[in-house]
């Protein structure tokens, strides 16, 4: 009888322990995963402004850094001299802003004296024509008076030369008015010119702003030869040099973003339809296999690349043959964002990783444990 306890218990142990593992491996199972995943994050590439050689470079290979970090700075000489060229054109500009508005003063002035002219020609004509008619009146009543003996011949020649010495002086003022009105349309002319070289007035003048922004363009390309980190990252594959000549938008060298790694792991395209957005996912990393990370399914990708129909040789789609009866199933990118990752863990762009989606768990406030996949699922 003891014999058939002890037979009993032990089928039942057993039995327990392959139910067990049974329903643990329908747990992997049920939930799509993958061993092809990889960890990724944004990498900056750090790019000069301005060109020249760099003098201070106190940053190391892998060395993590702060954003707003000086990585490296650029010789700045060249440029300070630059500032202080485009500083002295733009006090030069001031200069001959001021002076160009003195000049529009002046020629206001001559349009104003031009002007007053035209207006005094016009009543000396005005006033020689009153004095012709009135000679003329005279001239004329002298005339009839000749005959009558009222008046002499003498007279008779003094209001005929007080006439024509009018009429003279009546051209005389014509040519004056013509003159004038010269000298106004002369004086009107310059002043024009003058309003056209200085152009707007104040701020708005362009070539003060033209000024201005050459010397804020200075401003910046000082500011530039100051390379300082955008993001907190890991400097990587330092290559740089003291002496080391920066060129302008030529990558020098590579930040990784310490706050943007996620994981894409590449599932078949048969376990795609059961992945949905917010599917909570478990990934194991190759470097930590005992230490699970938790995440969910960010996006799931819409295209990869296609072979077959590409343009091959003149200019025929490229074909590659098949078998019939075998069909390979293309894999999707799937990103998933990591929630938790624990201290001890760091993460490294291009590791390889594991991949678990619990499908159906998108929207759920149960937790669960992430618990790392079996060493065979890895």
């Amino acid at each position: 009888m003891k014999n058939h306890l002890k037979y009993f218990f032990t089928i039942a142990i057993v039995a327990v322990a392959v139910v067990v593992v049974l329903l643990k491996y329908w747990d992997y199972v049920k939930n799509p995963w993958t061993r092809n995943g990889q960890v990724c994050a944004q990498v900056i590439q750090i790019t000069p402004r301005v060109s020249g050689p760099i003098v201070k470079l106190p940053i190391n290979d892998n060395k993590l850094v702060k954003a707003g970090d000086l990585l490296f700075e650029i010789d700045p000489r060249t440029f300070e001299a630059n500032l202080d060229l485009a500083r002295a054109q733009l006090e030069e500009t001031g200069y001959n802003y001021h002076a160009l508005v003195q000049q529009v003063e002046a020629a206001k002035a001559m349009v104003a004296v031009s002007r007053a002219a035209v207006a005094q020609a016009r009543s000396s004509i005005k006033k020689v024509e009153a004095e012709i008619e009135k000679d003329k009146a005279e001239y004329d009543r002298q005339k009839g008076l000749l005959p009558r003996k009222a008046t002499s011949q003498k007279a008779v020649q003094r209001a005929k030369a007080n006439y024509q010495i009018a009429v003279e002086q009546r051209k005389t003022a014509v040519a004056g008015l013509a003159q004038a009105r010269a000298s106004l349309l002369e004086s009107e002319a310059n002043l024009a010119e003058a309003k056209a070289s200085l152009g707007a007035a104040g701020d708005d003048n362009a070539t003060i702003r033209a000024a201005r922004a050459a010397v804020r363009q200075a401003e910046l390309n000082l500011e530039f030869t100051q390379v300082r980190a955008p993001v907190d990252g890991y400097v990587t594959n330092l290559n740089l040099r003291l002496g080391s000549q920066a060129v302008a938008n030529q990558p020098a060298l590579a930040l990784v973003d310490v706050n943007s790694f996620w994981v894409y792991g590449f599932f078949k395209e048969t376990y795609i339809g059961k992945i949905g957005k917010g599917d909570k996912a478990v990934v194991t990393l190759m470097t930590y296999p005992d230490t699970p990370l938790e995440g969910y399914v960010d996006s799931l990708g819409w295209g990869i690349a296609q072979q077959d129909g590409s343009t091959g040789f003149e200019l025929l789609p490229n074909i590659s043959p098949t078998f019939e009866w075998i069909r390979l199933a293309q894999r999707v990118p799937v990103r998933i964002h990591l929630t938790h990752v624990p201290d001890e863990v760091e993460l490294r762009v291009g590791s390889t990783a594991s991949v678990l989606v619990m499908t159906g768990t998108s929207g759920s406030e149960k937790e669960k444990r992430a618990v790392a996949l079996p060493r065979a699922l890895q």
